[in-house]
């Protein structure tokens, strides 16, 4: 059953007709679906005759910034005022891929909450908030980034979607689900991917410029992660990374070059889990990953670890030292047993 509901589609078409100033949010340490699900959606609306600003709390990483309109972002972190503005004279608000306002930073909430625009939360993580007008929410799929191909569709609009408007949104889905492989990819979506590639999307430039891209530097720090900071839980088939700030400093990096450890650390034969803890300005930010229902993550990092996700991969974070987080971790799952 779709949650595009024919009475939110009307209204929501009545608000773009109305709408002089759009922006569209998403949540802070952005990813190929915050970032697809943002660019395409944005592409859309521009094809529609309904302009708008995309506002992130922080920068894209490095891999990402090859996509058309990346480099408009405008970041809350670099660009305050000019974001603090924006929110502030818009009259419609897209918040993609978060489930509640805090999920923008605390630095940003306030902006976003105090907005006087209406505002549609279009997302797929569990237990949405209420704090828009109106939300389109499925914890079932994949990614957001299908949630606005589906949008699209329900707008009657299906067949507008070109090269520019579905590369970013084929590589929001493409991340989201691991390439295709996690439990959530469904024949829904591969239809989807279909129509992407019918649609003009080249998916095999897609793929190199997310995977195929690495700096030597990235490589450098991927090796010492996996030959020093490794460890193995055999007798709770979990796997750990984790990296100081000093750790991360020897290895000259940009943005987004630790993505993906974590699930190399959940690829090693035997492991049912694997959590990546990394420090960062004296915060421990951790990415958690598991296989099975019966592994859940998403609720050891909500109860915690002030964070939450899917059941199969979350994120969290913790002021404790980097030991002393793994620690509780390691804790939290043999008591589990």
């Amino acid at each position: 059953m779709s949650i595009f509901k024919r009475d939110l589609i009307l209204q929501l078409q009545q608000w773009l007709a109305e709408a002089k100033q759009i922006v569209i949010v998403s949540h802070r340490s952005p990813d190929g679906d915050s970032i697809g699900s943002s660019l395409g959606l944005s592409h859309y609306l521009e094809l529609k005759g309904f302009p708008s600003d995309v506002c992130h709390p922080d920068p894209a990483p490095e891999f990402l910034n090859w996509l058309d309109g990346a480099k408009d972002i405008i970041n809350f972190e670099t660009h305050r005022e000019q974001v603090i503005q924006k929110l502030a004279n818009a009259d419609l608000i897209f918040c993609l891929d978060f489930n509640h306002v805090s999920r923008v930073g605390d630095d940003m909430m306030p902006f976003l909450s105090d907005a006087k625009a209406k505002k549609v939360m279009i997302d797929h993580h569990q237990n949405p908030s209420d704090f828009a007008e109106i939300t389109f929410s499925d914890p079932n799929c994949c990614s957001t980034s299908q949630l606005i191909v589906e949008l699209i569709d329900a707008f009657g609009d299906s067949k507008t979607i070109n090269e520019k408007i579905g590369t970013p949104l084929y590589c929001g889905i493409m991340t989201d689900t691991g390439s295709f492989r996690f439990v959530s990819t469904t024949a829904q979506t591969h239809r989807i991917i279909a129509h992407l590639i019918e649609s003009g999307v080249k998916n095999n430039l897609i793929h190199e410029h997310v995977y195929d891209t690495n700096t030597l530097n990235r490589l450098r720090l991927q090796g010492f992660a996996l030959a020093e900071k490794l460890q193995i839980w055999e007798d709770l088939d979990t796997a750990v990374i984790s990296l100081t700030q000093e750790e991360v400093k020897r290895f000259p990096h940009q943005k987004g070059d630790t993505e993906g450890f974590v699930n190399i650390a959940l690829s090693i034969n035997g492991m049912k889990r694997a959590a990546f803890f990394m420090e960062k300005d004296g915060i421990i930010k951790i990415s958690f990953r598991s296989k099975g229902v019966e592994n859940a993550v998403n609720e050891i990092a909500s109860k915690y670890f002030h964070g939450g996700g899917h059941i199969n991969a979350a994120g969290g974070k913790s002021d404790q030292t980097i030991e002393e987080a793994i620690q509780l971790f390691k804790t939290v799952l043999q008591n589990e047993k």
